[in-house]
């Protein structure tokens, strides 16, 4: 049975200066850990989905967070450093992966062993969808190397939340492969 990688919100508009919700370095410190992870899991046959935030003009969410990743402009688009790889797309408006998507039918029909959730932000969208897939009673894995969020102890809770509480297995990696 292959897993499944869900790379979320690895966009221009998270993890490229310049933009209203650039997530920081810490965004672009994981990006060659995401590649790596990628390039391990499609060795294993495992499948990858690209989860990105896209808003219409006038999105609701913009009342918390402003206006960011409109869907058609540059900032909704994957980073070029994960474009090189092949992958199924999802567009998402909330929080959630699966708020709203075809992403519950997607892996259904995929049956995965177990979800790979990796991306920005960690207390956010990453949790979220970690969140439901839990409630799905999907198997899911966080790479702690492979997550990021502009807010350090935000990060740091929603790990331990997505642990403790959800039942998340997270993964702690020194070097490039031994899990600790």
């Amino acid at each position: 049975m292959p897993d499944i990688v869900l790379v979320v919100d690895m966009l221009r508009g998270f993890a490229e200066k310049g933009h209203p919700l650039y997530c920081g370095e810490t965004a672009r410190e994981i990006i060659p850990n995401i590649e790596k992870l990628i390039e391990r899991e499609i060795k294993k046959g495992s499948t990858i989905i690209f989860i990105a935030d896209s808003h219409a003009p006038d999105d609701p969410e913009f009342k918390i967070f402003g206006p960011h990743c409109i869907e058609g402009t540059a900032e909704s688009e994957i980073i070029p450093e994960l474009k090189k790889f092949h992958g199924k797309m999802i567009a998402k408006k909330r929080y959630s992966a699966f708020h709203g998507t075809r992403l519950a039918e997607e892996l259904e029909r995929l049956d995965p062993g177990k979800i790979i959730v990796c991306g920005v932000c960690t207390d956010i969208c990453v949790m979220h969808t970690v969140a439901d897939a839990r409630n799905r009673d999907l198997p899911v894995e966080v790479p702690e190397d492979c997550v990021a969020s502009f807010d350090p102890d935000a990060h740091k809770w929603a790990l331990a939340h997505m642990e403790k509480v959800l039942g998340a297995k997270i993964t702690r990696r020194r070097g490039t492969d031994d899990t600790i």
